[in-house]
């Protein structure tokens, strides 16, 4: 049974607690993501003789490509399967077949821009201003959390963005659900927004003493007998508990994840030999097929931790072919720019997905622009070597477990994603443009007149020389143009690669 050198070493060190576990082929790609109630039950399981000599053929292929693991600790079983559900959605692991479809856990959302906010469950994140509770494991708990605050902080319920005493003719939640009408000024709207506040910080985790006074009353009103009380308050207080620990951040302990991020920020401050660790660091990666489609991504992590608001896509504009550094280069002096126009805040390090070409590159564009102060670094996959500038071909070679590697590594695959998705979402929309628009000649009305005759360009393909002809406004001369065209760009498809790829 054939087990990587890396994986074996491994195997000794996983925890008997609930988590998740990924496996990484030679080239560090994130291939499988799973979750387990015991780690070290789950992970072991899958290289076991019996294992090899039973499991199906997709199982045999996956353990064979395992050059590595890693593994993320939670506290419950819970969080591991939110955590799994949230790793393969954002970086679609081509192993992880069940889970990629479009279901999502249920969130809590609120936009405190809007006059009066109120609360909304859906499955979706939207865009700026909103804040986003969740996600929840079941339904139950995200209604009960959504009614709670309603009723608890007199919380709108009424669609309308700005309610008036017109909508409160129609409505009766002041009176059966503890409203506070912000509608007809029984609230100013300073009031109003402190308790959407404390509403907020409920639904944060901040405010246990809010279910432990629900528990209160359960017990006191088992106390006195009122069991029929005592029952709705234990629903209730069974509800608010879950939905409350679903609610918290899922990738572990919050403090314990910051204790983790400081670590590995002060061992990439001793490796980059900087008087602190960076505050602020930002990656790179491009993303091409053959030269075709070519983008870069560039995220961001603020303290270690991933910031979205601050990433950025670029489609590459200068370079043709494949030509990673001139790639790297181009996307490095565009960043730049917008550094040096005041768009963006610098760095305190930057780091390419790449080895010491791509460093180079990145080096030659910021002395080009005529910034200096930004440490710039290189991270190869393979065998998670750092290239720094003055090292040349000698990078440091680091712990594929530390804090600093895993702080880089996320930053790294985040980087990678982003561009993959970004080149895919190109890809996919020049592939629904009908490859007629490109055919000299032939307009959008003959367009037209083609579909609606032979049902899409597959039809188009396989018409006859006289069939093309027939259609009104081709005739022969554009006939044979189109049949050439198109046998062209049938066999330019067949040699096309299979997907797209990212730098090293």
């Amino acid at each position: 049974m054939p087990v990587a050198e890396q994986v074996k070493a491994k195997l000794e060190k996983l925890p008997s607690t609930p988590g998740c576990y990924l496996f990484r082929d030679g080239g560090g790609r994130l291939i499988y993501v799973g979750k387990a109630r015991d780690l070290r039950d789950r992970v072991l399981s899958y290289f076991r003789e019996s294992t090899w000599e039973t499991t199906t053929p997709l199982r045999r292929r996956l353990i064979e490509q395992t050059e590595d693991l890693e593994w993320i600790p939670t506290r419950t079983e819970a969080e591991a399967l939110l955590l799994e559900s949230r790793l393969i959605k954002a970086f679609k692991p081509r192993f992880n077949i069940a889970q990629r479809d479009d279901k999502r856990f249920l969130l809590v959302r609120i936009h405190l821009g809007h006059p009066f906010p109120r609360f909304e469950i859906g499955r979706l994140r939207k865009g700026e201003g909103w804040t986003t509770f969740g996600p929840y494991l079941s339904s139950s708990a995200a209604r009960a959390a959504v009614d709670f605050v309603e009723r608890r902080f007199g919380i709108r319920k009424c669609r309308p963005l700005r309610p008036t005493e017109r909508d409160y003719q129609h409505c009766h939640a002041d009176i059966i659900r503890n409203c506070s009408a912000p509608c007809i000024g029984r609230v100013t709207p300073a009031e109003y927004r402190r308790r959407v506040d404390e509403a907020c910080a409920f639904l944060s985790g901040h405010r246990p003493e809010l279910v432990e006074k629900i528990r209160q009353e359960m017990k006191q009103a088992a106390d006195v007998g009122d069991f029929e009380r005592a029952a709705t308050l234990r629903d209730t207080w069974q509800r608010l508990e879950t939905a409350v620990r679903q609610a918290r951040l899922i990738t572990g302990d919050p403090g314990r994840r910051r204790q983790q991020a400081d670590a590995g920020l002060e061992q990439i401050r001793q490796w980059l030999g900087l008087t602190r660790p960076p505050q602020r660091i930002e990656c790179m990666d491009i993303s091409t097929i053959s030269g075709t489609h070519s983008v870069a991504s560039l995220v961001c992590a603020l303290d270690g931790i991933p910031a979205p608001r601050w990433y950025r896509r670029y489609r590459i504009r200068t370079v043709s072919g494949v030509d990673d550094p001139a790639m790297m280069k181009e996307v490095v002096r565009r960043h730049a720019e917008d550094i040096r126009e005041g768009e963006r805040p610098a760095p305190d390090l930057l780091l390419m997905d790449g080895g010491p070409m791509q460093l180079r590159a990145a080096m030659e564009a910021f002395h080009e622009a005529g910034l200096t102060g930004i440490t710039v670094a290189a991270l190869a996959k393979r065998r998670e070597e750092i290239y720094r500038a003055g090292d040349g071909l000698h990078p440091l070679s680091l712990d594929r477990d530390s804090p600093g590697v895993l702080v880089l590594r996320r930053l790294r695959d985040e980087a990678h994603r982003f561009a993959l998705a970004y080149h895919q979402r190109l890809r996919n929309r020049r592939v629904r443009e009908s490859l007629l628009d490109d055919i000299p000649g032939v307009g959008p009305a003959r367009k037209r007149r083609l579909l609606c005759r032979f049902g899409s360009v597959r039809g188009v393909r396989q018409a006859t020389l006289e069939e093309l002809a027939a259609v009104p406004g081709i005739g022969w001369a554009l006939a044979r143009v189109i049949r050439e065209w198109l046998s062209g760009s049938e066999e330019k498809a067949d040699q096309t690669p299979a997907g797209p790829t990212s730098s090293s």
